[in-house]
């Protein structure tokens, strides 16, 4: 039996969700300057940016993005482009929102987003970055190594792993994603891309747990 085809075990399950929570920040709300939705394959990037726009944590929002291999079916437009059309549909104001339609990957998404701004006039000294929410230790990192001169802080839909697992509908593709997250977490800071992260014992022996049991779809190319 194929690993996409097995049930994923109990245990298996249990280091998935390990290394779903290293990778939420957990980052108090705070009202920025701005705000960054972060493209990706995950619409809910754009619903948790109107939620935390209609509760005044920050009064305009870049929306990046570009398409990827695994978007381009999906936003044929560019992932920017059909999250603000979204976000529109959902009630947020078009002027509230800025377009970063070339981003392809979360370095080029953070500084892509800081020209577009300061092409605006607007140099802001808080960032609230909005991503996937197994993806905002990772966003949180790049930004930091991208762009330090800013306060960020970061957020996602408020999910637990059972919720997102079900939003998505693939139970595999969630946990290499998972995974492969988490390798860029350790392996990005080696190539300049991010700063460090701390990773306790716990989340490593869960992680190679998971790439044991073939969970390594999203992995960094070898």
């Amino acid at each position: 039996m194929s690993v996409e085809q097995q049930v994923i075990t109990d245990e298996q399950w249990r280091h998935a969700r390990t290394v779903w929570g290293y990778h939420q920040m957990r980052h108090d709300l705070r009202r920025c300057d701005v705000a960054i939705g972060l493209g990706s394959h995950d619409l809910g990037v754009a619903r948790a940016a109107v939620r935390l726009y209609r509760a005044g944590w920050f009064p305009l929002l870049v929306f990046t993005g570009a398409t990827s291999p695994t978007t381009a079916a999906r936003f044929p437009r560019g992932e920017a482009v059909h999250y603000r059309e979204h976000a529109v549909e959902l009630g947020m104001p078009d002027e509230a929102i800025l377009l970063e339609p070339n981003a392809t990957n979360t370095g080029q998404n953070i500084s892509l987003s800081r020209q577009v701004l300061a092409d605006s006039g607007v140099e802001p000294a808080s960032v609230l970055l909005i991503s996937k929410p197994y993806m905002e230790r990772r966003a949180y990192a790049t930004a930091r190594k991208v762009w330090p001169e800013v306060e960020v802080v970061c957020a996602s839909e408020p999910l637990e792993l059972d919720d997102y697992v079900s939003s998505i509908g693939d139970p595999k593709l969630v946990v290499d994603m998972l995974v492969g997250d988490l390798q860029r977490v350790i392996e990005y800071p080696k190539l300049g891309y991010a700063i460090e992260q701390p990773v306790p014992g716990e989340v490593h022996d869960a992680y190679q747990a998971l790439l044991r049991a073939g969970f390594d779809s999203r992995l960094l190319p070898s």
